[in-house]
């Protein structure tokens, strides 16, 4: 069984039920979630010996959300039971032509707090296949960027397989550092690393050449390939360059597929129609545990790729951070059956 650690903050997301604004509601539906351990737990329903690495208060919130993790069967062993509080994020859901709202609660929280030296990081990578994190955790504080780049090259030297998820935040680049003086060093241990152009800019000053991107309602795989060649020649340590590709028609209704270059080849994933979005918070991070599930379970990139794309399709259509399907229901996806008709 493939052991896959990842390392970042769990946190407590609160939303008002339905659609309802923050001025309108008066109780918030609780679910714990973030980057990184969406990911862990959707590598842990496919069956992967999945690690979850973080700093978490030791009180009944701390305990609920590592509670949320066991039940998903994801590994919390290597957590540290310290800090202060368990980061909080509030979100309001869009629909239609109103966007989605996040509203961050984030300062002096366990994994805020964390520093270099804390985490025994050659004892976790031991028999480790992969180590995931993504550029949330070093928008954090300098510790955190300590910390995350200590288990990179901790898993460099232990011959584990890294990738990242650039997941640029503006609104966490907050305690004096800018993104491109932290996140080179990091990224330049890393084997995969998936980004779209906005993250590409905001962390390395690099812009798509000779093509217009746009958000709007059409993607153009092909348009994104200048900015994966730029992040080849800045990080050649890498073998494979991915970007998701999402059309917004609305906050309802989206198309959504993906690219991976892999220094020769560009590969494109087909593209799906998501017309009743339920939750699209989480569909990077379920994209990115597909991508690895893919990478280290099937022979081609592209197989790998349309796992991905699917499974994140699929994300869309589940409430809360994690997405909480099944290899068969991704599979069943990926060879062309969109019908949704009831199992029985």
């Amino acid at each position: 069984m493939k052991k896959i650690v990842t390392f970042g903050e769990i946190m407590l997301r609160l939303s008002p039920p339905g659609f309802k604004r923050f001025s309108q509601t008066y109780q918030f539906d609780v679910v714990y979630g973030g980057g990184e351990s969406n990911v862990a737990v959707s590598l842990a329903n496919y069956g992967f010996n999945s690690h979850f690495v973080s700093r978490i208060p030791d009180n009944d919130i701390g305990q609920c959300a590592i509670m949320e993790l066991r039940k998903r069967n994801v590994q919390t062993n290597h957590i540290i039971r310290e800090g202060e509080r368990l980061g909080i994020y509030f979100l309001e859901t869009g629909a239609v032509s109103r966007g989605s709202k996040v509203i961050y609660d984030r300062a002096n929280s366990g994994m805020a707090t964390i520093a270099s030296g804390m985490i025994d990081w050659d004892e976790i990578f031991k028999d480790a296949n992969w180590f995931h994190w993504t550029g949330i955790t070093p928008a954090l504080s300098q510790g955190a960027a300590d910390a995350c780049l200590e288990a990179i090259q901790s898993a460099n030297k232990n011959g584990v397989t890294v990738s990242t998820d650039l997941n640029y935040r503006k609104k966490l680049w907050k305690y004096g550092k800018q993104p491109n003086e932290i996140m080179p060093k990091l990224v330049e241990g890393c084997d995969v690393i998936l980004g779209n152009e906005e993250d590409a800019e905001k962390h390395f000053g690099l812009h798509p050449e000779g093509v217009d991107v746009t958000h709007g309602e059409s993607v153009d795989g092909q348009a994104y390939l200048s900015v994966l060649k730029q992040l080849k020649k800045m990080f050649p340590r890498a073998k494979k360059f991915i970007t998701t590709l999402r059309g917004s028609i609305s906050a309802s209704h989206n198309s959504w597929t993906g690219v991976l270059y892999d220094g020769e080849k560009l590969y494109e994933a087909p593209s799906y129609e998501i017309t009743h979005i339920v939750d699209r918070v989480g569909g990077g991070d379920s994209f990115m545990a597909g991508l690895i599930y893919g990478l280290l379970t099937y022979e081609n990139d592209q197989d790998a790729l349309n796992f991905a794309v699917a499974a994140s399709c699929l994300k869309h259509t589940i409430k809360g951070d994690a997405n909480l399907v099944t290899v068969a229901e991704v599979e069943k996806l990926m060879s062309g059956d969109k019908s949704g008709r009831v199992s029985r």
